[in-house]
This record gives C-alpha cells, sequence and structure tokens, in this order.
C-alpha cells in the first residue's frame, strides 16, 4: 500500500427511501474541517437507485465531489451489494479518509467495507481531528503527522480513547449522529458529479428481501428535540418520571434520560443521552436530578442553555449548567411547570 496515493476527505452519504439521512449533512461539516489543514477536497459517495436528485443538497452542504453509485440493486439497502459498491469506490478512487455514520445501516456497513479494504475502522466516534500520532514524541518511535486522530468511549464510557491508523488507508471511522454540526447550506452551489458503475456480482452473501414492513408506530426522537427534560437517578423511581412528563408537556419539550435511568429500566435506551446514549444540542436541556458526570456532559454539553436542579449543591452538573436551582426536585418541578402553566395563560 503506498499511503501517499490516498487523497481527500470522503463520507458515505446514507439515504433511506430517497431522503438523505442527518448524519451526512453532519458528516460534511466535520469533513470540511479535517480537509482543510490536509489542503484537500471534500467527496460525499452516495448509493442508491434514482437518487441523483440528491446531490444538489450535498454540493449544497459542502460537497466539492459527489461519486453516484446508482443501480436498482442498490434501491433498498443490503449489506453485500452497497459493501461491493463502497468498498469498489475506495479501490478506484483511493480517499485518505472515509467517514460514515454510526447508524443501524453505518454500523452494518462500516466494517464490512473496511475489511473487504484491508483497513482499520475505529467506531462510533465522538469526536475527529488531524493532528500528530503518537499524540507525545516517544523515543524510537517514529512521530507521524496529518493522522486522523479518532476519539471515542471506551470501558463502558468510563474513559475515552484517542485513535490512529497510521500505517494503512483510507483512515475510517463510524461517527455517531448529533456529534458534528452542519455547515450552512450553499443554496444554488453546482455538484460535480462523478458516476461509477459498480461490480456488483451476485454471491451467497446476498439477501432476497421478500418483503418490508414500516413500523409506523410513534418513536420519539429527542436529537430533534427543542426543549429536553431530562431525568435522572435523583428523580427516584419510574412513577416520579411523571412530574417531568408534565414540565415537558407545559413547555413544549420531550422527556429523556441518564444512563442511570436505563440501566435501572426505568426508560428505554433510545431516550438515553450521554456517551453511551445520544449526543443531542436541545435550545434548551433540564438537567434534573442528574450529577452531572463526564459521560453524559459530554452528550449535552453543547445545547444552548442548560438548567440545573438538583439537591447536591457540589454536583458537577453545576459545572455546565447556565442556570441552578439547589432544591428538592420533588418541589422545585412542579413549581415550575404551575408558573409555566400561569404564563401561558394570561397570553393566551
Amino acid at each position: 500500500m503506498a499511503i501517499e496515493d490516498y487523497k481527500g476527505v470522503y463520507i458515505f452519504a446514507q439515504q433511506v427511501d430517497g431522503e438523505l439521512s442527518g448524519i451526512a449533512l453532519e458528516l460534511l461539516g466535520k469533513a470540511h474541517e479535517l480537509a482543510e489543514p490536509l489542503g484537500t477536497d471534500v467527496t460525499a459517495v452516495l448509493i442508491g437507485y434514482n437518487v441523483k436528485g440528491l446531490c444538489n443538497t450535498l454540493a449544497e452542504y459542502g460537497a466539492d465531489h459527489v461519486i453516484l453509485v446508482d443501480d436498482p440493486k442498490l434501491e433498498t439497502y443490503r449489506t453485500e451489494p452497497y459493501a461491493q459498491a463502497l468498498a469498489g469506490v475506495i479501490n478506484e478512487y483511493k480517499p485518505e479518509i472515509m467517514l460514515v455514520g454510526a447508524t443501524a445501516i453505518g454500523r452494518d456497513l462500516g466494517p464490512t467495507v473496511s475489511a473487504r479494504v484491508a483497513t482499520g475502522l475505529t467506531a462510533d466516534c465522538t469526536g475527529l481531528d488531524i493532528g500528530d500520532f503518537p499524540l507525545q514524541p516517544q523515543e524510537g518511535v517514529e512521530q507521524k503527522h496529518n493522522q486522523l486522530l479518532m476519539t471515542r468511549p471506551a470501558f463502558g464510557g468510563n474513559t475515552i480513547a484517542t485513535i490512529a491508523c497510521p500505517n494503512n488507508r483510507p483512515q475510517m471511522a463510524t461517527v455517531r449522529p448529533g456529534v458534528m454540526v452542519k455547515r450552512a447550506p450553499e443554496k444554488g452551489k453546482q455538484p460535480d458529479i462523478i458516476e461509477y458503475k459498480p461490480d456488483l456480482t451476485e454471491n451467497n452473501k446476498y439477501v432476497e428481501i421478500l418483503n418490508i414492513v414500516k413500523d409506523m408506530g410513534k418513536k420519539v426522537d429527542i436529537q430533534s428535540a427543542k426543549i429536553l427534560v431530562s431525568g435522572g437517578r435523583g428523580v427516584g423511581s419510574p412513577e416520579n418520571f411523571k412530574i417531568l412528563d408534565e414540565l415537558a408537556e407545559a413547555i413544549g419539550g420531550t422527556v429523556s434520560c441518564s444512563r442511570a435511568v436505563v440501566d435501572s429500566g426505568w426508560k428505554p435506551k433510545d431516550l438515553q443521552v450521554g456517551q453511551t446514549g445520544k449526543t443531542v444540542r436541545p435550545n434548551v436541556y433540564f438537567a434534573i436530578g442528574i450529577s452531572g458526570a463526564i459521560q453524559h456532559v459530554a452528550g449535552m454539553e453543547e445545547s444552548d442553555i442548560i438548567i440545573a436542579i438538583n439537591k447536591d449543591e457540589s454536583a458537577p452538573i453545576f459545572d455546565v449548567a447556565d442556570y441552578g436551582i439547589v432544591g428538592d426536585l420533588n418541589k422545585v418541578v412542579p413549581l415550575l411547570t404551575k408558573a409555566i402553566k400561569e404564563a401561558k395563560a394570561k397570553t393566551a
């Protein structure tokens, strides 16, 4: 492998049913940050069928080039044809960096492709930077420059690991949704489209889709919520979350929670905020009965306004809060809910 032959920052632009996933646009924002110190371009790889119309959006959000892989066999996601397509792109165009969203699709596709192209992959990253590796000079060890430094939680979220792939290319990572920030769109920007025809060879790894059943049940997406009312172990019991539900209803928010709540079986995993849950950026984040461990803070510290309610005045959550109330949440939260309802009634 001639590492110097690999150039450019590429992202896998995930789409489902002809609609771009939000993570594709988030990856484009981070890709531009990574490309600047490397002096290179950003390329989006768009895979699907009849999806050429999405290229304009990718260009507006920062793609200098779009590699379009359009084929009827790629209409619905299946591991084998998608892996053949993306591995083909990597082998043909040789990107230095390849980023994939850590979605259900990306967590399946990323490691499959990395094995096909004989490189490593760092999964579920929460941070990406360009720098030196090893991070500090070590006697007898060559320190390589302009490496992709991939940060992710390790050991159940109890520590943070920074990982590099200095000897293989591309440097691959799956990136947690909600962590990276989209760029402001450049309206009217035209895409440079490169159409790539993959060698899709059916084999015993292909699966046949007999039927697709879409679950139309209501599912809460805490990553898109503008206001989150988040509860921790200090709430005391699953029944006591009722007062958080009432606050959320009054203020037009959504209830979320900490890992301790999920581990206790009080709330489902998809409501968890933190390093081992979801990263959120709401306009307002209520941290109620949450101590503020670093694992939780990492998932919500980019919120516009953080309001903490905790009876322990020394709780670490107050270090990141914009507003803090030291007191019994069982008394404070109902009073806050009442005040909000009264204020809304006056303006109605």
